[in-house]
């Protein structure tokens, strides 16, 4: 989400006459898109703008020329104006739901010399999708924001005081940007959201529609050949969705369906909808809908609470699904949310050593799938150039990173690959 967001505030200033640089110091205005997700994340944002600042007051002094720094996206949501009693240099911050009035902001800085810092967090009533411009394909892969807030409050989750309740797009809105953007050189669109397979908006007719239905009207989109969808929650899973999987061929044979933990007391706490049981049916059925179906996943260790026997609950859903990738984390305390006040509190030290355990075990899965592609003919799009001179590096229909020796101009076209070689990370192939 933040991916897109990103590219359409690039889209927004590039309407406005300003160019991308890659050099900070060359730049009038440089922007932070931020996410609350992680803490480290929050303090990397300040260390960040310090270096900014440092950069800004040499080029003022070397050329004259002010620099605007802004920030936008969700510590700007959460920490409110303590991004300016800290960072007080900072000219304006946007919450994730306000940065389509970026051109406003900079016209009205622009016309004052000396001027306080601007903060917006609001949580308008309308759309900022309505405001923004028309976007087109930057590649053979885009993103299609669909969907936008939570409304599910998992107690771990600062999602949905930053990004507000859950907003879907209109169909019709989704489908002329997706075939904008297959006009305009896309092969594959990743529809996204905070809760994406809850997606409920209006069609042509006022009729509220789900996500299956919003799959099977993008994949009759023609040029268009690969179709995922990021992120999803357990019981929002309907039956037509998962029948998806078996009746869209378009639809690339992976999902990335958090469970966050195995154990039915901690998913309680977690005020999660489901519990292992719910999951690992669920799971079940989207085997039975495509046999060749791969499983992601989102995993939080040491949360309030739990125990070892906790713990082994989650390590016995990984031995039970197998996921071919996924993302493992420290439990972090997120200020404003319920669990950040709940007793029981895990030691550092024991969430570190079960944090080493559990990614040990999904590695050692995800090593053992990508091992299994040795030989395998793989569809692969490419969509960028490697480290090494006539590399480029594509992904899978499983998400794997795969990089071949090739023609350059393969660049943003899907290909035909062997897979030679692999590792725990990524696979090596040639063309055929």
């Amino acid at each position: 989400m933040n991916v897109y967001d990103s590219s359409r505030i690039a889209d927004m200033l590039k309407n406005e006459g300003y160019e991308e640089t890659l050099k900070q110091a060359d730049a009038d205005i440089v922007l932070f898109n931020t996410c609350h997700i992680r803490e480290k994340a929050a303090e990397k944002l300040f260390s960040d703008l310090g270096r900014a600042h440092l950069i800004e007051l040499e080029r003022l002094e070397q050329t004259g020329k002010k620099t605007i720094i802004g920030v936008v996206g969700c510590v700007v949501q959460a920490e409110d104006n303590q991004i300016i009693k800290r960072a007080p240099f900072v000219d304006f911050a946007l919450g994730p739901l306000m940065y389509h009035t970026i051109p406003e902001v900079l016209k009205k800085i622009s016309l004052e010399k000396e001027h306080e810092s601007y903060v917006n967090t609001d949580f308008p009533a309308v759309s900022k999708f309505d405001f923004l411009p028309e976007n087109k394909a930057q590649g053979a892969c885009s993103y299609l924001a669909i969907q936008e807030g939570c409304d599910n409050f998992c107690t771990y989750c600062v999602v949905p005081y930053t990004r507000g309740a859950e907003y879907s797009r209109p169909v019709a809105e989704v489908l002329k940007e997706a075939r904008r953007l297959v006009d305009t050189g896309t092969l594959e669109i990743n529809l996204l959201g905070q809760n994406v397979n809850s997606y409920h908006g209006e069609d042509e007719n006022g009729k509220e529609r789900n996500l299956a239905y919003l799959l099977n009207r993008v994949a009759e989109i023609d040029g268009l050949k690969r179709i995922r969808y990021t992120t999803s929650y357990p019981a929002d899973m309907t039956d037509d969705l998962i029948e998806c999987h078996k009746n869209i061929d378009i639809l690339m044979p992976y999902l990335h369906l958090p469970i966050q933990s195995g154990s039915d007391k901690i998913l309680k706490a977690m005020n999660r909808r489901h519990n292992s049981s719910d999951y690992l049916r669920i799971v079940e059925k989207l085997k039975k809908a495509n046999p060749n179906i791969g499983m992601s996943s989102d995993f939080i260790v040491g949360f309030p609470g739990e125990t070892d026997a906790d713990f082994q609950a989650t390590l016995d859903v990984v031995n039970e699904v197998k996921y071919i990738q996924a993302f493992s984390f420290k439990y972090s305390r997120r200020p404003g949310t319920p669990a950040a006040v709940m007793d029981n509190q895990v030691e550092e030290k024991v969430k570190k050593q079960r944090l080493d355990i559990l990614q040990n075990l999904l590695f050692s899965y995800q090593d053992k799938f990508n091992q299994s592609c040795i030989g395998k003919v793989m569809p692969v799009l490419f969509d960028q150039k490697g480290r090494h001179k006539g590399q480029l590096i594509g992904r899978t229909p499983y998400m794997q990173n795969l990089h071949i020796k090739t023609d350059s101009a393969n660049i943003n076209k899907i290909i035909n690959v062997e897979v030679t070689d692999a590792t725990t990370n990524s696979l090596g192939g040639k063309e055929i």
